[in-house]
């Protein structure tokens, strides 16, 4: 990409003014050299941070997007300081000795602050590549390492340059040495990179878990803690003249042993030789279950388990290549729903992503019952199984193939292919590889009962809703159909016309209330809080309603402050109680609305002395959708309740008995359901 052009050509040339500062004697010409690599150093920052941002990212944009105001620092900032305060950037201090060379002294505070910002963003910069190794698995692990790993030897000497440069505020040519070093090293890792699989970019997705953790930051920190003690010592006891040879040597072991930790060779030699000699499980099955649950125990589809299934199974066996093949439900085709081997784009645009599987539904249960070596099988239904998991390295060892079942159902296979150094899976290996297919093969089997439930609750669900509307609407149909008969013989009596008007106008209201309690239950409730009085708005509602009738009406007021929240959904929660204490008490009976305040709260009672609910329909029926007790109703008018109630984080309580009567309390807070 054109950050990693630039970002090498800009190292390149800062290398540059730094070879031709060795060989200048004039310190005048030196400073200028000097300044000229400050400035170059300055575009560092912003150009591999966005590097290190999108390489191998298949979600670079959402990085982006997070780091936008710190890449745009990173692009400023450093450069602003540098050119603005070009020529007061570095002091030449010849050394005493003749030919000793020069110490480069930072010329105040915005040298320290340039060093500063390129010491941060070098710790950045090193972050985000290690956050998009350790989100790798596999053979894509395989193919970036050596990049990664050359690009932190870059940036880990220029860490160590900038940090000594701070301590001693200061520096010396022999400190750019190092740097220049630690590029050809890094070069000579990357061309090993691009030998071995070409720069070719592979989508990475870090995990949240792997952005909120960084090694880099907690060696940076232990690093310059030591540094920081180191350099007191040196002061105090003198010597400082082996102080970078020393830091230098510490470094460079550092970048040996994180090569031999990154090596998956040196990491299963370390394996082995535990088990071996001091009689141990090779692998810690208690600590791979726990990882396996904690993968797994909340994924919800088929593809996301394979993926975690895939990179357990990789990262537990050092085997590069795990793919996962699911069977249709036909037992038809085999068809691939994970693979450490290629990207997420490969495996869309890959050919052999589905395979004929037709004699999968005649194979023995008893054949599939353990996992066994691709090699050895001779049966003919092993040959494609043979031709999609070809590695890609001639001494991956054997593949193993680990069938997925659960109970009599086929589900699948696994194919372990290129493991590392090609040894052999072991028989205590190979029966953990079989519990992890049974799990495996439980949990898609869970997965697909679970969906196939769920859609049966869907279905369940618009039948209901269906029943209850169809029921609606055919009754309104009947009323309009008797009329559209009546109309022609009747037509000239204006008694007639005016019941037919009204009886359209009825209509339209019933469909329009239909359609309002449809979309009610269908879209997520907003509120709008306001203030209001409580008080008002329920005078107001039962002056506009005729919700008595016939019946006693009894009102008990107390003052209340004023609250806030959502007046029109509040209002229409309200109606709804007080129509249904009027359809619950018929043409007789008492209905009481009380207010009153209490401890911040501000509570509202409808009681009526109507026919009342059983408890097992307060229980389990009365604010689920579609559950009424009334002829016409819809059974959404209490659920819709209770959902703006609870919207304003308050709470509904019924009390009932049957043949007494039923009291609903909504207690509401006074401040705004936002607060």
């Amino acid at each position: 990409s054109w950050s990693f052009t630039g970002g090498m050509v800009l190292l390149a040339v800062e290398t540059l003014f730094n070879g031709f500062s060795f060989n200048e004697l004039a310190p005048k010409n030196v400073g200028f050299l000097q300044g000229a690599a400050f400035v170059t150093r300055s575009f560092l920052p912003g150009v591999w941070l966005f590097f290190s941002l999108t390489y191998s990212r298949g979600n670079y944009r959402e990085s982006l997007a997070r780091w936008r105001f710190i890449l745009l620092a990173a692009f400023v900032l450093p450069v602003v300081l540098a050119v603005a305060f070009r020529g007061e950037l570095v002091q030449v201090l010849p050394f005493p000795e003749p030919g000793a060379g020069f110490w480069f002294r930072l010329g105040g505070q915005p040298a320290k602050a340039l060093n500063v910002l390129c010491l941060v963003a070098t710790v950045l910069i090193l972050m985000n590549l290690e956050r998009t190794f350790r989100s790798a698995v596999g053979t894509t692990r395989w193919r970036i390492k050596f990049f990664v790993l050359g690009l932190a030897v870059i940036f880990g000497a220029r860490f160590y340059a900038r940090s000594q440069a701070l301590v001693f505020s200061g520096y010396d040519l022999a400190l750019t040495n190092i740097e220049t070093v630690a590029l050809l090293l890094g070069c000579v890792l990357m061309a090993a990179a691009y030998f071995r699989s070409g720069f070719i970019e592979i989508d990475v997705y870090p995990s949240r878990a792997a952005l909120h953790t960084s090694v880099t930051v907690l060696l940076a920190g232990i690093y310059l803690f030591f540094v920081g003690v180191l350099a007191q010592i040196v002061v105090h006891f003198g010597g400082a003249g082996s102080f970078p040879l020393e830091a230098f040597l510490v470094l460079l072991g550092l970048v040996i042993l994180a090569v031999l930790l990154l090596s998956n060779r040196v990491r299963q030699s370390i394996q082995l030789f535990i088990s071996r000699h001091f009689a141990r499980p090779q692998h810690d099955f208690r600590q791979i279950w726990t990882r396996f649950t904690a993968s797994t125990s909340s994924v919800l589809d088929e593809g996301d388990l394979c993926v975690a299934a895939g990179r357990l199974i990789s990262e537990t066996f050092n085997a590069l290549s795990v793919s996962i093949w699911l069977l249709d439900s036909h037992y038809q085709r085999l068809v691939r729903a994970s693979s450490t081997l290629h990207s997420e784009q490969e495996q869309a645009g890959d050919s052999t992503r589905e395979v004929a599987a037709k004699e999968w539904n005649s194979i023995s249960l008893n054949k599939l019952s353990r996992p066994f070596e691709l090699e050895r099988a001779k049966e003919k239904w092993t040959e494609n199984l043979k031709e999609i998991s070809a590695g890609r390295f001639r001494t991956g060892g054997n593949r193993i193939c680990v069938p997925l079942l659960a109970g009599e159902h086929r589900l699948g296979v696994i194919i372990l292919a290129d493991r590392v150094s090609g040894i052999r899976y072991t028989g205590e290996e190979m029966d953990l590889l079989k519990c992890i297919g049974d799990q495996v093969g439980v949990s898609l089997l869970n997965l697909r009962l679970t969906k196939k439930i769920m859609l049966g609750k869907e279905l369940e669900a618009f039948q209901t809703m269906s029943a209850f509307f169809i029921h609606d609407l055919k009754n309104t149909a009947s009323t309009l159909s008797l009329m559209l008969q009546n109309l022609p013989i009747h037509f000239d009596d204006p008694a007639f016309r005016k019941d037919a008007l009204r009886s359209i106008g009825a209509t339209v209201d019933r469909i329009n209330d239909l359609i309002s309690s449809l979309s009610a239950f269908r879209h997520e409730l907003h509120l709008n809080p306001t203030e209001l009085d409580l008080n008002l708005l329920v005078t107001e509602i039962l002056k506009s309603l005729d919700c008595a009738g016939d019946a006693e009406l009894v009102t008990k007021l107390d003052p209340l402050p004023k609250m806030v929240g959502d007046r029109e959904q509040l209002r229409s929660m309200i109606t709804n109680l007080l129509l249904n204490a009027r359809d619950a008490v018929g043409g007789a009976g008492r209905i009481m609305v009380e207010t009153r305040q209490r401890n911040g709260w501000v509570t509202l009672s409808i009681a009526d002395n109507g026919c009342g609910m059983t408890p097992a329909f307060v229980k389990n029926s009365l604010f689920r959708p579609f559950s009424t007790t009334k002829k016409k109703g819809l059974g959404i008018g209490m659920f819709h309740a209770k959902m703006i109630v609870e919207a304003h984080r308050g709470n509904i309580q019924v009390k009932s008995e049957l043949g007494s009567g039923t009291t609903f309390e909504v207690m509401l807070p006074l401040k705004s359901p936002a607060e």
